[in-house]
């Protein structure tokens, strides 16, 4: 149940006229009161011989006894509550009392006899509005500070005794809302998303591109938004504002959003602190300080992969290890990656990586505050994805993309798990709602660079699968049986050859990938076990096709990363969602 305290206003009977209308799209059914805060108002909706005039001078009366100096500018108070809606419908009865118990909680009419004057309108099955004249009957102001707070609190017990749908107690820390307004707007004009989500969407794709102030203004002209900037007399900038060139007020202008006003981390210091020069060492996992490697030049799309899968494990680490100020930087930098993995993804993944993006920007802040510098690596890989360009949806490209979904996929659990030890209810939540997005892309992903791997495991000489069907008896004998009937079991057998041949020994790399996350809950054994040994022996994710020519997409220029693989990790295996 979310109540929302909307701004004060000065027309009571201009809401009035709104609630008991039609509403924009012929959405408002029957309008009428439920509740009051006499219980004897006229209803306009019920009754023929009421008017929304009456209404409007009942609940305006205490303002009117006022002298004219003493009566506030704004004096409509304004508050909906709207259910889940997977809840069930309420009665008029119930809701009445939902209505008696917020005004009561905020402070509007909090029972001691002198309250503010108040009515609640019921328009739909699934919310109420209530408003009142910010005026008590003794002529003094309400005690409404923090109402929306308060209103939050009373909803979390009213969903307890109701059984209905229970929210996830907010922080202070999530972006701002879009209102109905902005919603009713963006289905009139046709858009998909409201301005604010859409700009919001935006300005974080464009700095997972930017390394700098200066680059992160270019990719928003780029983006083909407005931009204001705001600069103080000594001319330094001091913040930005962004509209889209179709997005107009009523006087035909464009409608801009300052960076804060899109969410707490896209205001210009905030994003500044992105750009901070980090340490040169940076202390590790293993909490001893090295040198950040000099790392070559990203050469396109398959490289790019490969490098923010081997920093995403890397993140995994500092997340399950580190302090909370590195673990939360991690956590914002992934958001940054998702961001960048949706703008250059091939088609038939980008809806599920964008959503997944999309609801992880919830789980990429909190209270506790990011230490930057240890999200070094991360931000580059994200950087690097954008400047490599789209990859392709097939060959090394698309395997690559593949890997490092699997591998974002455990960077949102390990963060939910993170958040939800902190106990931060909303942020895991969209973490693990991020997830299922991933998974959902994953497979995606998967399909065509997992049916070329098992249909080279199938043909492999018999002789061959069987020293492999022996290797895997040997090294897993408690799951050998089960991974051989999986379908994934000849893509797994191509894996182990591939490794083989590359001067490697396959039952090392076996072993060790076995114990690097648990094996025996997960539905397709082979596909995990696939993808951490073309990790750890620097494979090709997708090898040359069975007649030796490379795979459409494959793009065998660009050098192979090193993969570093933390050896144990608390965050759950990805091979329990396949």
């Amino acid at each position: 149940m979310i109540p929302r305290i909307h701004q004060q206003g000065s027309n009571i009977l201009g809401l009035l006229h709104y609630l008991y209308g039609k509403g924009t799209h012929e959405e408002h059914i029957d309008p009428h009161l439920v509740a009051s805060f006499d219980n004897m108002a006229p209803d306009p909706g019920r009754d023929p011989s009421a008017t929304k005039k009456d209404l409007q001078h009942l609940l305006d009366q205490p303002l009117s006894l006022l002298d004219a100096d003493r009566r506030p500018d704004k004096h409509v108070w304004h508050c909906s509550v709207r259910a889940a809606p997977d809840d069930p419908i309420l009665s008029d009865e119930q809701w009445g009392d939902i209505a008696r118990r917020m005004v009561a909680a905020t402070g509007i009419d909090p029972g001691d006899g002198a309250g503010c004057r108040w009515a609640a309108v019921r328009h739909a099955d699934d919310h109420i509005h209530i408003i009142a004249t910010l005026v008590r009957e003794d002529g003094r102001r309400p005690d409404h500070h923090r109402s929306g707070k308060r209103a939050q609190a009373e909803c979390r017990l009213i969903e307890k005794e109701l059984g209905l749908h229970q929210v996830a107690p907010g922080d202070g820390t999530a972006a701002k809302r879009t209102t109905s307004a902005e919603r009713h707007k963006a289905e009139r004009t046709g858009r998909q998303r409201p301005a604010r989500e859409e700009l919001r969407e935006t300005v974080r794709r464009a700095i997972a591109g930017a390394g700098s102030e200066e680059e992160f203004f270019d990719w928003l002209a780029a983006a083909g938004l407005l931009i204001r900037k705001r600069v103080a007399p000594s001319g330094d900038l001091l913040g930005y504002k962004v509209a889209l060139p179709d997005d107009r007020n009523g006087e035909k202008e464009p409608v801009f959003y300052a960076g804060s006003t899109l969410a707490p981390d896209l205001s210009l210091p905030r994003i500044r602190e992105r750009w901070a020069l980090p340490v040169e060492a940076v202390a590790s996992a293993d909490g001893f300080e090295r040198e950040q490697p000099v790392l070559p030049n990203v050469t396109g799309p398959a490289f790019a992969r490969r490098r923010a899968t081997a920093a995403t494990w890397q993140a995994l680490l500092i997340i399950d290890h580190g302090d909370d100020g590195a673990a939360a930087a991690q956590i914002a930098a992934a958001g940054e990656v998702l961001d960048a993995l949706a703008t250059t993804s091939a088609a038939h993944t980008r809806k599920e990586l964008r959503e997944a993006a999309f609801v992880f920007e919830r789980a990429s802040r909190s209270h506790v505050r990011a230490v930057r510098g240890h999200d070094r690596a991360l931000r580059q890989a994200a950087r690097d994805l954008v400047h490599s360009g789209p990859a392709l949806g097939r060959g090394e490209d698309g395997a690559t993309t593949a890997m490092l979904i699997d591998m974002a996929f455990f960077l949102a659990i390990a963060a939910a798990n993170w958040h939800a030890k902190k106990e931060h209810a909303q942020q895991a939540a969209a973490a693990q709602q991020a997830a299922e997005h991933l998974r959902a892309a994953y497979e995606s992903a998967a399909a065509q660079p997992m049916a070329v791997l098992r249909q080279r495991g199938q043909r492999l000489a018999p002789r061959v699968r069987q020293r492999h069907a022996a290797l895997l008896q040997q090294v897993l004998p408690e799951l050998a049986e089960q991974i051989r009937a999986e379908a994934g079991w000849a893509a797994l057998a191509a894996t182990l050859d591939d490794v083989r041949k590359a001067g490697h020994d396959p039952a090392v790399l076996l072993a060790d990938a076995a114990r690097r996350r648990e094996l025996d809950t997960a539905d397709s054994i082979s596909d995990v076990l696939v993808w951490r040994l073309r990790r750890s022996a620097h494979l090709l994710a997708l090898p040359a096709s069975p007649d030796g020519t490379a795979t459409m997409g494959t793009r065998r220029s660009a050098p192979l990363a090193p993969v570093t693989q933390p050896a144990t990790s608390a965050v759950n295996d990805p091979s329990r969602r396949r």
